[in-house]
């Protein structure tokens, strides 16, 4: 970490900027520059994403084809997600639909990455904060400091179950990561009757972990009165905002496949739109110090990182998963949905769940349903048939959307006759969040730092605000038309800019 703090004691700096460099516990790379007014109180803050992917660019030429498999290589924590939002964007360019088999295995995969990813932020990069506590010594706020304290059996289970999800992901992908078996109208691997026991097995195991998980976070954040006191703090933690996230007909949430829901503040169906009906719906939009985009609802406009119902911005993931739904189909998660219904009732929440800590809260939930789904189709023994794969036609263009764990995911392409990509566009989960992450950063900085007084715990507070929106910033940084934003700044020898150069 840059800047001018030096241990975990309160400090109080002369400094007028504040850079977290590297931030922490988070996917891909990233920074914060906090500045401050004469005061020591903070004008602005920005959550700076200064590393560049570039894949729309150079998927510009390739065969649809292997898209599936190339865009994976996006990330190495949510290939899952891009897998098959991009199979199912083969599905739309090919006018393939799949067989009844084929998307069994396909969600039955999609719960076994859910299960690891979920379980993988929680333990790992959340529970540092809540666990040790958002002001235990920097040295200690990590993976093996929770292990340390919770115990290694705990430990050994987490490790355990993650590889559970890992496993039902290799055995029907081909990969536990960056998969191989999407094809459009299907899959390209029958499982045997082996395997689907197998499966089932692990789902039996993982179910009960879920149950546990959410025993561990009403034991450990619930009946913690430090903590709540942060989750509930409207300065630092609270972000009015639209949500978005996909449902079924029955408007209970969906992983895989559903409309896209989209609520406002007062938690009213804004809009509700198809797949291929995105680009009605969300507009991007480009600052010069990051790669990666900010999209907002055009039906509301770009107006800056504020909040309410005139600002586009929205937010999506398991808080906007948990806003935009009435329930889940399996029972354990419904019944905890239904707990945190009546709480946040109970301490006078009406509406949506603004609280941006209560992020963890629908992940646990959301770990909870999705293992219950991967026991539901490990269960089911027609997903060995060999009725994996249906006919398509002549490539066109197409959009596939899943609701990756960390959000929304929407895969674009447009193919020529001979099925080479003219075009394509990937609006990832943490694009998606971007605007709000900053908004969120924006206010915590404001409301934690006063006067000049920082400390390594104080600044871990900030970086809380991000935290629990699980970004992968690997998988969100390419800018407008998949070309990169790059700006050239020419200076004196003294330091002054003599000139400025850049192509967006």
């Amino acid at each position: 970490m840059a800047g001018p703090i030096v241990n975990d004691a309160t400090t109080k700096t002369k400094e007028r900027k504040i850079t977290i460099d590297p931030i922490t516990r988070l996917e891909g790379h990233g920074k914060i520059e906090i500045f401050l007014d004469a005061a020591g109180n903070v004008e602005n803050a920005y959550l700076q994403v200064p590393e560049l992917r570039g894949f729309e660019r150079f998927c510009i030429g390739r065969h649809v084809m292997e898209l599936p498999v190339l865009t994976n290589r996006l990330c190495g924590v949510c290939p899952a997600a891009h897998h098959l939002a991009s199979t199912k964007a083969l599905d739309a360019v090919f006018s393939a639909t799949p067989t009844p088999t084929a998307i069994k295995l396909r969600e039955l995969f999609y719960m076994g990455q859910y299960t690891h990813s979920h379980i993988a932020h929680f333990y790992a990069l959340a529970a540092p904060d809540f666990v040790l506590g958002p002001s235990a010594p920097s040295m200690k706020r990590n993976v093996l400091g929770v292990v340390d304290a919770v115990g290694v059996p705990i430990g050994a289970e987490v490790i355990k179950h993650r590889s559970y999800g890992q496993k039902v992901q290799e055995i029907v992908g081909g990969r536990a990561t960056h998969p191989v078996f999407g094809l459009p109208g299907g899959v390209s691997k029958q499982i045997s009757e082996e395997e689907r026991v197998q499966m089932e097995t692990m789902a039996k195991s993982c179910v009960e972990f879920g149950k546990f998980t959410i025993k561990l976070f009403h034991d450990i954040v619930l009946a913690n009165k430090d903590y709540m006191d942060l989750v509930l703090n409207q300065d630092a933690y609270y972000l009015n905002s639209y949500y978005m996230g996909m449902v079924d007909k029955n408007n209970k949430s969906n992983f895989y496949d559903g409309d896209i829901r989209v609520v406002d503040q007062q938690g009213k169906e804004f809009l509700r739109f198809k797949p291929s009906e995105y680009l009605d719906v969300i507009a991007e939009h480009v600052e010069p110090w990051t790669y990666m985009k900010m999209p907002y609802l055009k039906k509301i406009g770009w107006k800056g990182f504020v909040t309410g119902p005139e600002s586009g911005i929205y937010r999506v993931g398991p808080l906007g998963r948990i806003n935009v739904c009435n329930g889940y189909t399996t029972p354990l998660a419904q019944k905890e949905y239904e707990f945190l219904a009546k709480t946040v009732k109970d301490l006078g929440v009406t509406g949506p769940v603004n609280q941006t800590l209560a992020y963890h809260w629908a992940r646990v939930i959301e770990l909870q349903h999705a293992t219950e789904r991967m026991l539901e189709l490990a269960s089911d023994k027609s997903i060995t048939s060999d009725d994996i794969r249906g006919p398509y036609k002549e490539p066109k263009e197409g959009v596939g959307i899943v609701e990756a764990p960390r959000g929304t995911l929407i895969h674009h392409y447009a193919s020529d006759k001979n099925g080479l990509c003219t075009k394509i566009n990937m609006v990832v989960a943490t694009t998606n969040n971007y605007a709000a992450i900053n908004t969120s950063v924006i206010q915590a900085a404001k409301a934690l730092i006063k006067n000049g007084e920082v400390s390594q715990g104080l600044l871990n507070k900030v970086e809380m605000a991000f935290r629990c929106y699980d970004p992968c910033n690997s998988c969100g940084t390419h800018s407008l038309n998949g070309g990169p934003a790059l700006e050239v700044t020419i200076r004196r020898k003294d330091g002054s800019i003599q000139t400025t150069q850049s192509n967006f």
